[in-house]
């Protein structure tokens, strides 16, 4: 026998034990029920785990099954295969298997956005991991977010990314609905997109009825287009998907100037810029260096006068430049600057918002972990992005939305006060699991003053080094002693909006620390607190 037909028989058998063994348990389920509940342990390996419909497979997936008692429990949600056979598949024996069951409630739902260490300002996914917002769009009534998401573990897979959705009536309030977008096959993830409306029925995937919401997405093979006929509630891809080969994170609108759709990529050292009739069909029109991930291009108002617009050039970190554009090429007109730092990444704009609202709205996802849970990441606070004119120019300011005030239970509030006077009052407040502040201060003299919370920095202003947190901060007002902030406090984060949203940033809180105080300080100064607000706040989830 040749040497090449020996290992061609082995080839085969390897290909045929694999295909024949790799699943050692499998049950099959009669779809009656709302949900297929999994218990993982976190400690435990990952195994590869399929769902089979009617012997055709679904999804495939890793899951560290639990091998004895569960930590929790993950969910995916099955009442779209009502009255069809289920199969579940594992490729190791593990105890936690014959745990698995279906129910109309999740495992754990009776302690679902109460739990410890829960965010209750924030939006956070029921399970799993979720990292960059996606598609964040307004239509009918509805604010529509997407995000990046695994959801068997509260790890990153980057090889099985899926998208989550949630949808909100304000902003604030949101509820989570199934999976979006699963990936076609293993090892190859779903990853960040945009979303728009096709109100001319460019793409023919609706009709003068029915306008298809579109989702444009980056998978291994390129830029990929899926649609919805019923308000986001179910997606079909399309099947001629790639639409465009190379580069990732596709952010597409429509440019009325151009009549034209407009996608921004990110694309070898910066971002490139197609135009297409139909989101199928596009055509290379310009690049421009220096940005890396999650790319946006919009516009926006100076000072609010609709008659004086200006372009933003956006990247993933927050960095931005101000230009023209003309439907083809960004043009710029300043140097590149930041708004914000800290935990906030790949931040997208809402599309499609109401022409009467006026407002451009922004949410990125926090880079904080939630200790301990059954959920990992978050998404912070969105907020309304502006353009305004300071002393050096046009600059990006971003500020909370206005929504988030319905949460306030609460008002107290106090002025000019001297620090032992402030940290009296404040002391009420210590323990609070989430809080607004509001506060204006003067420092009499150029040395450093902030706040605290359990002997962690909210606010450290050397105005000695123009300083905030270690991050270089000169107020609009050089010689100004003055600073004001804006800050939310949840259970696992600290946002800080300075100056109406001239800079802001995000940090993980020491949630475990329960010694100190939340308390002004100052250091070789005089601090005088001029204005000084404390909210208490409601649960967004109850």
């Amino acid at each position: 026998m040749k040497k090449q037909n020996i290992i061609g028989l082995f080839l085969f058998y390897l290909i045929f034990s694999f295909s024949s063994y790799a699943y050692s348990e499998s049950k099959t389920f009669r779809v009656n029920k709302k949900y297929i509940n999994i218990p993982v342990s976190k400690n435990a390996t990952p195994i590869q785990m399929s769902f089979e419909l009617n012997g055709e497979k679904i999804n495939e997936f890793y899951v560290r099954l639990a091998k004895e008692n569960p930590d929790y429990w993950i969910f995916y949600e099955i009442s779209s295969y009502k009255n069809k056979l289920l199969k579940i598949n594992a490729s190791e024996n593990r105890i936690g298997f014959s745990l698995i069951y279906i129910d109309n409630e999740i495992n754990g739902n009776d302690s679902l956005y109460s739990e410890s260490y829960r965010p209750q300002l924030h939006f956070t996914t029921r399970r799993g991991w979720s990292n960059d917002p996606n598609g964040f769009i307004y239509y009918n009534n509805e604010y529509h977010l997407f995000y990046q998401h695994n959801p068997n573990d509260v790890k990153p897979n980057w090889e099985l990314m899926y998208w989550g959705h949630a949808v909100s009536t304000d902003l604030i309030h949101w509820e989570e609905l199934p999976i979006t977008l699963i990936p076609e096959k293993k090892g190859s993830g779903v990853f960040t997109g945009s979303a728009v409306v096709d109100y001319n029925n460019s793409t023919g995937f609706g009709n003068s009825e029915n306008k298809p919401m579109v989702l444009i997405y980056s998978e291994n093979n390129g830029q990929n287009l899926a649609y919805s006929l019923d308000n986001g509630r179910t997606f079909v891809k399309y099947k001629k998907n790639p639409v465009h080969t190379g580069g990732a994170d596709p952010y597409v609108f429509w440019h009325n100037e151009s009549n034209s759709w407009v996608m921004v990529v990110m694309e070898n050292d910066g971002n490139s810029i197609y135009t297409s009739k139909n989101l199928k069909d596009w055509i290379f029109q310009s690049h421009i260096p220096g940005f890396f991930e999650c790319p946006q291009l919009f516009e926006l108002p100076l000072d609010g006068d609709r008659n004086n617009t200006k372009w933003i050039m956006h990247g993933g970190s927050a960095t931005y430049i101000i230009g023209n554009f003309d439907g083809k090429q960004f043009t710029p007109e300043t140097s590149k600057y930041y708004y914000c730092d800290g935990t906030m990444y790949a931040p997208q704009i809402c599309a499609n918002m109401k022409k009467e609202d006026g407002r451009t709205i922004q949410i990125g996802w926090g880079r904080i972990e939630q200790p301990n849970m059954a959920f990992n990441q978050m998404m912070l606070v969105p907020t309304e992005l502006r353009l305004c004119s300071t002393n050096e120019g046009p600059r990006l300011f971003s500020l909370p939305v206005r929504e988030l005030d319905d949460l306030i239970v609460n008002k107290f509030s106090r002025k000019d006060l001297t620090v032992e006077t402030a940290n009296q009052f404040l002391q009420q407040f210590r323990n609070e699991d989430y809080l607004r502040i509001k506060t204006k201060f003067k420092l009499d003299k150029a040395s450093k003053a902030g706040l605290n919370l359990m002997n962690q920095a909210i606010i450290d202003y050397n105005l000695s080094h123009n300083k905030i947190n270690n991050v270089f901060y000169v107020p609009e007002n050089p010689i100004s002693l003055e600073l004001t902030a804006d800050i939310i406090i949840d259970k696992t984060s600290i946002e800080v909006y300075i100056d109406n949203g001239r800079y802001s940033y995000s940090i993980s809180r020491n949630s475990a620390n329960k010694k100190g105080e939340l308390n002004f300080w100052s250091y070789r100064c005089n601090l005088k607190i001029i204005e000084l607000e404390v909210f208490k706040m409601k649960s967004a989830w109850q």
